[in-house]
């Protein structure tokens, strides 16, 4: 039951996805995984420490363009350190530990993508984008996800 709820969230996400465009005036970052096609063109707009706006132009697999769509909705009011925090608590999911629900609210449903290490950078390529933009990565979560290729 779960995980057919957890897979129409994904879905959703992916046939209908959040904050689509370009924020005008905002920060800008591109990323891709050539091994597989998924790319990314994140920008956002931040007053002082808090993303008061987020949203991507993206092509790729249902993971990835799912995951950048929970992920703007995720970080969009958050201040830099609460993204920090909830970054980390992904990317830990990701590579096994149980989920942190309150944290991560819906990409919850991305937990099933931690049996599929190939498809972990297509989940992660969104805030891969955005650790870079933000300078969040400090190689304490896990493995570079971009290492490894797609699935």
């Amino acid at each position: 039951m779960f995980a057919d709820l957890y897979q129409a969230i994904i879905l959703e996400h992916y046939r209908n996805p959040s904050n689509v465009g370009l924020v005008e005036d905002g920060l800008q970052a591109r990323n891709s995984h050539p091994s597989c096609g998924d790319k990314v063109l994140l920008s956002l707009r931040l007053d002082g420490q808090r993303i008061s706006e987020a949203k991507f132009l993206g092509e790729g697999c249902s993971i990835s363009q799912a995951s950048l769509s929970m992920m703007t909705e995720a970080v969009t009011g958050q201040t830099v350190d609460e993204v920090k925090a909830v970054y980390q608590a992904f990317r830990r999911m990701l590579y096994g530990e149980e989920p942190n629900e309150e944290l991560l609210g819906d990409m919850v449903a991305l937990h099933g993508v931690s049996k599929f290490p190939a498809r972990v950078p297509c989940a992660t390529l969104g805030w891969e984008t955005l650790a870079l933009l933000l300078q969040l990565d400090d190689g304490s979560v896990g493995d570079d996800p971009s290492d490894q290729p797609c699935g």
